[in-house]
C-alpha cells in the first residue's frame, strides 16, 4: 500500500474552519491521493479541490490524482493503490459483487463509503451546427464519445441509448479530449455522465454554439425502468446553452476510503469536507448536494468507521449494520 504513516508522538492541529481539537494521530498518512476520472471532467475537478482543501487544512501533502473514473478508482482504493476515491452507486455495487471489468471476480470490499457527493446526471451534447436537437435526431453510426474506458458514462450510456433504438460508433477518451474531437468535427455527439456543469461543456460553449439534448418524458421513463437510475432535471442555470431545465436520469456518487485508514484519520478528513458546505460549492458548484441530509442516498456500501461517526454525531443514522468492523 502506499500508506506511508508518521513515526513518532501524536500531534496537534487547530483546523481552521472547524473546532480545535487534540488529535491523536498515530497511523495517519504523511500524503495521500485522490483518486478521480480524466480531465475536464466533475470528478476531476471537485476531487483535485477536496484533496487540496484536506491537504491543507490538516497539513499533509494531498493531491488529486487522473483515473480512468468510478470502475478502476474502486480497485485503486480497494487495493489501498489510492487513499481515497470518488465512485458512482453502480459500479461501486458491481464491484463489491466482483462484476468489475478491471479485475473480474474479485470482490471488492475494502472500499468503504466516505460522504456523499452529488447525483451525476446523463446528458447528450452536440454541436447547434449538426442539426442534432433530440436523440432521435442522432443518425444510424454516428461517432458518440461516452469518455474513458470503464467510467459511469462508459458503462451504462451505452446500453441506454442502445435501448433507445440509437446505433452508434462508440468512442473512448477523457473529456477534454473528446469536447476538442467533438469541436473539431471528429465526433458527432458526446454523451456524459457528470455532475453539473461539466467542465468540458462549459468551455464548448464559450467555443461554440451546442445542444445540450434533453430526454423526452417516454425515453426517462424507458430508462428508468431498465437500469439503476432516477429521474432528474439539469437546471436552467447549469449551462448559458440552457433556457429552461432539461430532463434527464441521474445516479448518486459518493467518496470512499480504504477501509483500512485509521478512524481519526478519516473523521478528520471527512470533517474538513463536511463542515463547511459554502467551501465545497467554491470547489464545484455540484458539491450543493454534498450534505449530511443525503446519507441516506447509500444503502449497501458499508461505511467507514470515522466517516460513519462523524456524521451520526451530526445528524446522520447510520446504522451498524452498514458500518464496516461492524
Amino acid at each position: 500500500m502506499r500508506f506511508v504513516t508518521l513515526l513518532g508522538a501524536a500531534t496537534a492541529l487547530a483546523l481552521s474552519g472547524a473546532s480545535a481539537l487534540a488529535q491523536d494521530r498515530t497511523g495517519w498518512p504523511t500524503s495521500f491521493t485522490v483518486a478521480t476520472a480524466s480531465q475536464g471532467g466533475t470528478f476531476y475537478a471537485y476531487g483535485t479541490g477536496w484533496a487540496n482543501l484536506v491537504a491543507e487544512q490538516l497539513g499533509i501533502s494531498g493531491a488529486g490524482e487522473v483515473t480512468g473514473g468510478p470502475m478502476q478508482n474502486m480497485a485503486l482504493v480497494h487495493t489501498g493503490e489510492a487513499a481515497f476515491g470518488l465512485t458512482t452507486m453502480g459500479p461501486a455495487r458491481e464491484s463489491r459483487e466482483g462484476n468489475n471489468p478491471i479485475a473480474p471476480g474479485l470482490q471488492m470490499t475494502n472500499a468503504c463509503a466516505m460522504f456523499p457527493m452529488y447525483q451525476t446526471p446523463f446528458s447528450v451534447t452536440a454541436l447547434r451546427s449538426s442539426g442534432i436537437a433530440a436523440i432521435s435526431d442522432i443518425p444510424a453510426g454516428a461517432r458518440i464519445g461516452f469518455g474513458p474506458a470503464g467510467s459511469t458514462s462508459d458503462t451504462y450510456f451505452p446500453a441506454m441509448l442502445e435501448s433507445l433504438g440509437v446505433q452508434f460508433e462508440r468512442r473512448n477518451g477523457g473529456w477534454d479530449d473528446l469536447g476538442g474531437q467533438l469541436q473539431d468535427g471528429l465526433l458527432d455527439v458526446i454523451a456524459f455522465a457528470a455532475g453539473v456543469p461539466v467542465p468540458a461543456v462549459s468551455q464548448l460553449e464559450v467555443q461554440t454554439e451546442v445542444n445540450i439534448i434533453e430526454f423526452t418524458e417516454e425515453e426517462q421513463a424507458q430508462i428508468i425502468g431498465a437500469f439503476p437510475v432516477s429521474a432528474y432535471q439539469i437546471s436552467a442555470e447549469a449551462y448559458t446553452t440552457l433556457t429552461e431545465p432539461a430532463r434527464s436520469v441521474s445516479m448518486w456518487n459518493f467518496a470512499i476510503a480504504n477501509c483500512d485508514l485509521p478512524e481519526s484519520f478519516v473523521y478528520a478528513v471527512t470533517e474538513v469536507v463536511m463542515s463547511d458546505n459554502a467551501r465545497m460549492v467554491g470547489i464545484h458548484a455540484a458539491a450543493r448536494s454534498t450534505t449530511v441530509d443525503n446519507w441516506d442516498k447509500n444503502t449497501f456500501l458499508p461505511w467507514h468507521p470515522g466517516a460513519a461517526r462523524w456524521f451520526n454525531e451530526n445528524g446522520a443514522s447510520i446504522p451498524d449494520s452498514l458500518i464496516h468492523g461492524m
